[in-house]
């Protein structure tokens, strides 16, 4: 009776175990990178089409196809090509599609060596061509000043696209031409580029200000009051560490790296992270070849520091300094960059502060070229599905597309919505 009952049972459990589904595979990295980029689109930090309009075409739109730019003339001066020759653009609408891009702030950046006069002119001339340009395609691009009009633009299929400015210089030192600024559409503001300018300590120039001047901190706060995010890019550490103490919402690095990764003075310490956690704010991961490869950053300090002892020896005969230093070249090659070294940045900050601080800022078409992997605005699913491949659940690359930059832009509007009846700062007027 027992051996009856004993097969009975084995039976029934061997006819259950045949009827039931097998168990699903679990999905392919490629799969998890795809379902989180239809769940929560790419939202880029920073993209330069703007320069590249400016540079190529003196803000002319005639004859631009923004459908097609892989023959636009002109030429990349980011790139290694000999002059003379066209350099392919790495932005238009289809590699936007194929790179499921959703949102991207667009960069109305001028270069930082303009007098304040003419860097609030061509600023202008800036906002004012990729206005234009956001125009011309109305049902591929909306303009957005706001997280409502971002998500809007997403459900109608279309790419949310906003305005940043790179770089403090392009307000000429006033608050009110910060405020109307922001008026046109400006949505964040870089404190500085390359250079210092009279209230902000650049990272890749000498110190003048130990960071922010009592100014810069008010610039800081009527950024906040008026709902401009605060960017840190570009900064020096004293700068960062003093906007952080400042700030009353979240700030942002539009297109940076970890320091802990690649050492370059422009990415962001261990230090500043830490405190960029308990801001709430967000680091967009740069694909800057020279800022995201630590190999790299190392060979450029090497060949910065060979080129002057070669110069420093050879004073009267910059040939043969010019011989030495094409000989160094050749027995040290360049490294080459990946998109594994982009990948790096991104594991390293999300394992430091969390996968809430970390984001996607390219910095295609102005300046990230020639990392392998990484060609233009169509590689971010190559870049997830890398991530997925390290284990990144899809929960997490949905915060790294732009779940984490929405949150951000939604917590700088409450900040400035509680402080709307906070009277605007003031500064005199210098001319």
């Amino acid at each position: 009776m027992k051996k009856s009952l004993i097969w009975l049972a084995l039976t029934a459990a061997t006819a259950t175990i045949a009827a039931a589904p097998a168990l699903a595979a679990a999905p392919s990295p490629e799969e998890v990178a795809a379902a989180a980029l239809k769940a929560a689109p790419v939202w880029d930090g920073h993209n330069d089409v703007p320069e590249q309009l400016r540079n190529r075409r003196k803000d002319v739109l005639a004859g631009f196809d923004f459908r097609d730019t892989t023959h636009e003339p002109g030429e990349d001066k980011w790139s290694d090509h000999p002059s003379g020759k066209v350099d392919p653009m790495q932005t238009d609408l289809p590699r936007l599609r194929a790179g499921k891009v959703g949102a991207q702030f667009w960069s109305v950046y001028v270069p930082a060596d303009l007098s304040e006069p003419q860097a609030v002119q061509a600023t202008l001339e800036q906002i004012d061509v990729m206005k234009r340009l956001i125009a011309r395609h109305p049902a591929e691009m909306q303009f957005c000043t706001d997280s409502a009009c971002v998500e809007a633009a997403w459900k109608a299929g279309r790419i949310a696209s906003l305005l940043g400015m790179e770089g403090g210089h392009s307000i000429g030192g006033s608050l009110a031409v910060l405020r109307q600024m922001h008026a046109l559409g400006a949505r964040y503001m870089t404190l500085t580029h390359f250079r210092n300018n009279a209230w902000a300590d650049s990272g890749t120039d000498a110190p003048a200000h130990n960071g922010l001047t009592d100014y810069g901190r008010t610039v800081v706060r009527e950024m906040q009051r008026l709902g401009v995010l605060v960017d840190l890019s570009h900064v020096s550490q004293k700068t960062m560490l003093d906007a952080l103490d400042t700030a009353g919402a979240p700030v942002i690095f539009s297109h940076s790296g970890a320091q802990g990764v690649s050492a370059h003075p422009r990415n962001v310490s261990d230090a500043v992270l830490d405190r960029l956690k308990a801001n709430g704010g967000v680091v967009m991961v740069n694909f800057f070849p020279g800022y995201a490869s630590k190999a790299l950053f190392a060979w450029n300090v090497a060949m910065a520091g060979e080129a002057a002892r070669q110069k420093a020896l050879h004073p009267d005969r910059p040939d043969l300094a010019a011989a030495a230093i094409a000989a160094w070249e050749q027995a040290t090659p360049r490294p080459s960059p990946t998109l594994g070294d982009v990948a790096d940045n991104i594991d390293y900050i999300a394992k430091r502060i969390g996968t809430d601080h970390v984001g996607l800022g390219s910095d295609f078409d102005g300046g990230s070229v020639g990392i392998a992997g990484l060609p233009d605005v169509s590689a971010y699913p190559a870049l997830l599905t890398e991530l997925a491949r390290r284990g990144w659940a899809q929960r997490d690359l949905e915060k790294l597309a732009s779940r984490n930059m929405l949150r951000v832009l939604k917590a700088a509007e409450a900040y400035s919505m509680a402080h709307r009846a906070d009277p605007p700062f003031e500064n005199a007027t210098t001319f």
